[in-house]
């Protein structure tokens, strides 16, 4: 079995001067979602990150990210999303030979498949540079389906920034894929792929598309208000920040737990 933990929407941010304040939300926020992967009992194969990684793109938010995150032990695989730069965030991660052959033109989709433990996970490049939207255009849909025509066999997770499903609230469905169709043919071509999972939302949903389950994550810094009813404005609430975690088994089953930040130790056994 595979376990893929996945942290999303962490919005690190630089202020005056470009500096990142070590007493910062974000930063906070992050050594606790990093503390939190460290104290499971069963630590991750591998760490994905789905985008919004910087708030502004700029190489001093990458260069704390990678710091910040440096205490993890396994692989860490990160992904951009609408507020990140594309080449500040494969020039932060060189070392991630995954991230360096991604793309050598300037703002070249960062997009890669890799295998975590027995499971392929398919980091796709939905941002559209420049702005809030996303999509994966021919191109990008191509190079997915021969990635994952590539070896039909092996379970597959297929990571997005953007959620491909409606997640209802108005403004963020307004602002998903602005072609979904496309994406989700891709998808119901290969069997292997067991699980979608996205970020953006800045908080867990599951859904379908294609017939597979598919998730967005918690961010791990602030989350944002389910608000059904009405198309406004984006506002935060005071519910704890988290992430996820997805069990891969050998033979495609899946399984998604979604875990506040904090250290887990049991309160008391349970007979």
């Amino acid at each position: 079995m595979a376990i893929i933990a996945q942290l999303s929407d962490i919005h690190i941010a630089a202020g005056r001067g470009g500096v990142v304040a070590d007493d910062s939300g974000p930063v906070r926020a992050l050594r606790a979602a990093v503390s939190s992967l460290l104290s499971l009992p069963a630590r991750p194969d591998a760490v994905v990150l789905t985008g919004d990684l910087a708030d502004g793109g700029r190489p001093a938010e990458y260069a704390r990210l990678h710091a910040l995150l440096s205490p993890l032990p396994m692989a860490v695989y990160p992904m951009p999303g609408n507020h990140d730069d594309r080449d500040a965030l494969r020039a932060a991660f060189h070392d991630h030979p995954a991230v360096a052959e991604s793309g050598v033109l300037p703002q070249a989709p960062l997009q890669y498949a890799v295998n975590v433990a027995g499971t392929r996970l398919v980091c796709c490049d939905t941002t559209l540079p420049g702005s809030p939207y996303g999509n994966m255009d021919a191109e990008r849909l191509a190079w997915l389906e021969t990635t994952l025509a590539a070896d039909p066999g092996t379970p597959t997770v297929v990571a997005t920034h953007h959620p491909p499903y409606p997640i209802g609230i108005p403004f963020l469905d307004d602002l998903r894929f602005i072609e979904p169709a496309g994406f989700a043919d891709v998808i119901g071509r290969h069997r292997q792929v067991v699980r979608v999972i996205s970020g953006y939302v800045h908080r867990g949903s599951v859904g379908m598309l294609a017939g597979r389950v598919s998730t967005t994550c918690p961010s791990t810094y602030r989350q944002l208000f389910l608000d059904l009813t009405s198309a406004g404005r984006a506002a935060v609430t005071g519910e704890p920040a988290g992430f996820a975690v997805h069990l891969i088994g050998a033979d495609g089953g899946a399984t998604t737990h979604f875990l506040p930040t904090g250290n887990f130790r049991p309160l008391m056994e349970v007979e």
